[in-house]
């Protein structure tokens, strides 16, 4: 039984004791279970407020209720118990927290300065090193179609190192002006210093001023009569001129802006977030947390912005929907500066980021009563004993043998859950051309890994009754008790919507032709092949990019760097003495004798 009383007393008493300092606080029950975890600036005056127990929602006066004994950490600032919250509130699924789940990365640009001739590349993950980055974008397509204008206007290489380093004539992408090709020497180490920095320009917003430039040097050339000077600038404020008239008006003042809305419908909210990045928009995103024991928008908002900026780096300014409590606080921690609006054009933004919200939150309950309906006539049609809640979709991929993978891909009643795909390096290597011999590998090495928390209601095969047989035959010595297997092969002329479903035991059948339970089947099996084939291609194009230099002992990124930009190919190094190895900066005798014995086997 609860008691309100005991519950204030305890956090009296906690009070006396409390740190006055940055930190993080955990409340527990008589089970010793964590109820809550929380961050302050000051523990003791965050306890205190607690005890007021005529301004805390219904919610949390439960909570205190529940509170029998108080634990803290000491940090020594507020980031840090920031990063200390979300990383407690992770491992321990508190009751009266509000648990998000952020498994997205975002995709940015770089600019890597330390290279010489710097590429603008695609990037993911942890940031480091002397190198400029831009983003976060929403999607891929964003990215491209930025990399794209980037290439026409200012012609940055795009190529690998190894490419670069190992090139002896421009490549296409100089014959169509889409590369100023410093790795042959077409352009001045100076003038592609130039061009990078008008590439942070741009990427900071600043493309009129380099419209205005490119304008001059258009007339400059004009009057000169170098026409095809002239023709090419020109093509290039064309495409300055295309991403100006795309870029919304609304954004134009802003330049490193996250704007956040949160909505609420039927039991579901949902956060939408809009990147803003020097003017342009670089894409939304929306964000859905069904709602936690009557928490309030603004409650929901704050703990998602202590969440998404543990893992992504916050922007110079924050436009958030709701009043926050701990403004000061998450001010402080993120280093950014959190505003909401009453009035006026961001107020008007903040209302647009909560419309897309609310409206994300109808599609969202739209497609997911559509997957539970699909789940339900899967249940009819494959005599399942009950809905199921986690499907594993399996499939190979290989080049007649070579760079063979198996792929998992996992649906669940919310969707796809691609934080639980896997990918299997068939390790038999005298199996890779027999698709039923590296199934059975595959699921072998699934079974032997499975747990109670990610054992699969059903295991959809992409194959016929011979994969079927073979996955039952390798999975024989397992316990299968409330796993259906169902193998989908192609139909009549192999048409989508045709294809025939196996199970053991049970005659072959196929769907109702354009159903949209075989829809969903379809779409299931498709995923697995996407993901396969995709996993395939970048094993081959690794081990295609891999150079010899790779395999010597000592010898890294920097030293393969350098070995390559002093001797300009694999070959040339193989030519070349102890002697001649030993003059590249960084190869010391012993790393030079390494590299030539390796050579000279």
């Amino acid at each position: 039984m609860f008691d309100i009383k005991r519950g204030l007393e305890v956090l009296r008493q906690n009070v006396k004791i409390a740190p006055e300092a940055p930190g993080v606080y955990r409340m527990l029950n008589e089970k010793d279970e964590v109820l809550y975890v929380g961050k302050a600036k000051n523990i003791k005056k965050r306890i205190v407020a607690y005890t007021r127990i005529e301004q805390l929602t219904t919610r949390l006066q439960r909570m205190v209720a529940e509170v029998v004994r108080m634990e803290f950490i000491i940090v020594e600032n507020e980031n840090r118990a920031l990063v200390v919250e979300n990383e407690l509130i992770k491992k321990l699924h508190p009751k009266y927290n509000i648990l998000l789940k952020d498994d997205k990365s975002y995709p940015h640009l770089m600019l890597n300065l330390q290279e010489e001739y710097p590429a603008l590349r695609k990037f993911r993950g942890h940031r480091g090193g002397n190198c400029r980055y831009f983003g976060p974008y929403a999607s891929a397509t964003a990215v491209n179609e930025v990399m794209d204008t980037i290439q026409k206007v200012f012609m940055l290489r795009s190529c690998r190192d190894n490419m670069f380093y190992n090139r002896e004539r421009p490549c296409l992408l100089y014959q169509i002006k889409r590369c100023s090709a410093p790795c042959v020497g077409k352009i001045s180490k100076e003038d592609y210093d130039k061009l990078v920095k008008d590439v942070i320009a741009f990427l900071e917003g600043k493309s009129a001023s380099i419209q205005e430039e490119l304008s001059v040097r258009m007339q400059q050339a004009s009057e000169a009569e170098n026409f095809e000077e002239a023709i090419i600038l020109r093509e290039k404020i064309r495409a300055l001129t295309g991403i100006q008239t795309h870029a919304n008006l609304e954004y134009s003042g802003l330049k490193s802006v996250d704007i956040i809305g949160v909505a609420y419908k039927d039991e579901w909210y949902c956060i939408e977030i809009f990147f803003i990045r020097g003017g342009q928009n670089c894409g939304n995103a929306p964000y859905f947390i069904k709602r936690t024991e009557e928490a309030s928008s603004a409650e929901v908002l704050e703990a998602f912005l202590s969440s998404f900026y543990t893992n992504h780096i916050a922007p110079k300014e924050i436009y958030v929907s709701e009043n926050l409590e701990n403004k000061e606080f998450l001010e402080e921690a993120l280093g950014a500066k959190i505003s909401n609006f009453s009035k006026g054009n961001k107020y008007k933004l903040l209302e647009n980021a909560k419309k897309n919200a609310l409206a994300a939150i109808e599609r969202h309950q739209a497609e997911h009563q559509s997957i539970h309906k699909n789940l339900e006539e899967m249940q009819k049609y494959f005599d399942l004993p009950q809905i199921p809640t986690r499907i594993e979709i399996y499939d190979n991929s290989h080049n007649q043998g070579s760079y063979a993978v198996g792929a998992m891909v996992v649906a669940t009643p919310e969707g796809f859950d691609k934080k639980s795909y896997r990918t299997f390096n068939i390790k038999d290597k005298s199996i890779t051309n027999d698709d039923f011999a590296m199934m059975k590998e595959v699921l072998q090495r699934r079974f032997e890994r499975m747990s109670e928390e990610n054992r699969p209601d059903v295991i959809l095969l992409d194959g016929g009754l011979g994969q079927l047989h073979a996955v039952h035959e390798s999975l024989a010595d397992y316990d299968l008790s409330g796993i259906s297997i169902i193998a989908i092969s192609k139909g009549v002329d192999r048409n989508a919507g045709k294809e025939f479903y196996h199970q053991k035991g049970k005659e072959s059948f196929a769907l109702p032709y354009r159903s949209p339970i075989a829809f969903y089947l379809q779409t299931l099996r498709d995923e697995a092949h996407r993901f396969a084939i995709g996993t395939h291609r970048k094993k081959r194009a690794k081990s295609m990019t891999k150079s010899s230099l790779d395999e010597i002992e000592g010898i890294g990124a920097k030293r393969k760097k350098d070995l390559l930009h002093h001797f300009g190919s694999v070959d040339a190094i193989k030519d070349a003495s102890v002697e001649d190895i030993s003059k590249v900066t960084g190869i010391n005798k012993k790393t030079a004798e390494n590299i030539y014995n390796y050579f000279h086997k």
